[in-house]
């Protein structure tokens, strides 16, 4: 395992995380005594493999259903606290219960000392005022810091990149866990600006959201050779050396190989990954046209701006996934959330096109568009394939 300096927290993080959201039992709080003996040790196994490779950070939230209490008795039972613990609270508009959370979070961790506080996904402006205001989430963590109860405190984000920026730009934060990969690079600047107030980044579940790699398309296996998929992805993240550490989202052992195999070969990356972006780039050139490639995202509405809140940017994005990756597995996943995600994937899906939404209507909000046409045709089909079923969001809110 290699380690990075997280920005100002002053933490040496190993450059892979052991994320808590997959390996428990059930997205529902319930009570220790409702999990099994076999359940809990695959979480203990997991632990034992984790410490073993160097993974000495976990980080959970309350979201994650029993993730924190089998992680609690965990540690108590393998008898081996990871070096940094994290875990994330949603923000709240009354600072007692966000403590109350904070106090209940580390009751279930069963530690002194929670490392890392992150507020859990300021995805608006009103989470971000939550968290800052005057007296906010921080001024709590402020005076739970004091009494060493938490060090350093960050924030999760699903937001667009312009919230993001407020809010390192509050200078406020240590860290931030944030979203970007191969296939979504939107946050590059965000991620330059974190560097610049020193910041640590965390990259939130990079196999799954950077495309369902676990569950790689042909072509993408293809295009990615001689590396699976989740190597190359990985190798792309930890290139860039603002990029600290990425999530590790383990459902069983054996999910840790491909992560480790690509920390092994991070010494040469750039003998691997420059030529599969390339080979990656023209095929999205040979499969899109070249116009399209280069100008596809230009003078798009924003969702909330754009009749039914259909969310063109992303329903052309994982539309272009299909077409150059063949990526349909996690296109329809991304397009059953949108409607139904609220603030974590806001905006909606096709599904109101051609039903309360004209095409006229969206023509109007496309006349900058280099092919208005083009979108609402792709969009037709993104319905076509996707529209009969509906998504949840894994985690209980």
């Amino acid at each position: 395992m290699q380690y990075r300096r997280f920005g100002r927290t002053n933490l040496m993080i190993p450059i892979l995380s052991l994320g808590g959201m997959r390996f428990q039992k059930s997205w529902e709080q319930l009570d220790f005594s409702e999990i099994s003996y076999e359940e809990q040790n695959k979480v203990e196994n997991i632990l034992n493999l984790a410490n073993k490779y160097g993974l000495t950070h976990v980080e959970t939230a309350k979201y994650y259903g029993t993730s924190e209490v089998q992680l609690g008795i965990g540690f108590e039972n393998i008898k081996k606290i990871p070096n940094i613990i994290q875990t994330k609270i949603p923000p709240n508009s009354d600072p007692k219960i966000f403590e109350r959370d904070v106090m209940t979070s580390l009751e279930k961790l069963k530690v002194k000392r929670i490392d890392l506080l992150a507020i859990h996904g300021i995805n608006t402006d009103e989470h971000l005022h939550q968290a800052v205001k005057d007296d906010g989430c921080i001024n709590v963590l402020r005076n739970l810091q004091k009494e060493n109860l938490i060090g350093s405190i960050g924030f999760s984000t699903h937001g667009k990149s312009s919230l993001i920026e407020k809010a390192i730009s509050t200078n406020l934060f240590d860290y931030v866990n944030l979203h970007w990969y191969f296939i979504n690079q939107e946050n590059t600047k965000v991620i330059n600006l974190a560097n610049k107030y020193d910041l640590g980044v965390f990259i939130i579940s990079p196999t799954d959201k950077g495309g369902h790699l676990h569950n790689p398309s042909t072509k993408m296996l293809e295009l990615c050779r001689p590396l699976h998929p989740i190597v190359f992805n990985d190798l792309f993240c930890l290139r860039n050396k603002n990029v600290h550490t990425l999530s590790v989202g383990v459902a069983k052992e054996t999910d840790f190989d491909l992560h480790l195999e690509a920390v092994s070969l991070l010494s040469e990356s750039e003998k691997y990954v420059p030529k599969i972006i390339n080979r990656v780039r023209q095929e999205s050139i040979n499969a899109l046209g070249l116009e399209w490639y280069l100008n596809w995202n230009r003078n798009l509405p924003n969702w909330e701006y754009t009749p039914g809140n259909i969310n063109i940017p992303v329903l052309l994005w994982i539309s272009n996934l299909i077409d150059c990756l063949d990526m349909e597995g996690f296109a329809r996943a991304r397009y059953q959330l949108l409607g139904n995600g609220s603030h974590w994937f806001p905006g909606c899906n096709a599904n109101l096109l051609d039903v309360n939404v004209s095409e006229s209507q969206l023509l109007d909000v496309l006349e900058g568009h280099i092919n208005p046409k083009k979108v609402i045709n792709k969009l037709r089909t993104l319905k076509e394939k996707f529209g009969d079923k509906v998504a949840k969001r894994l985690s209980k809110e």
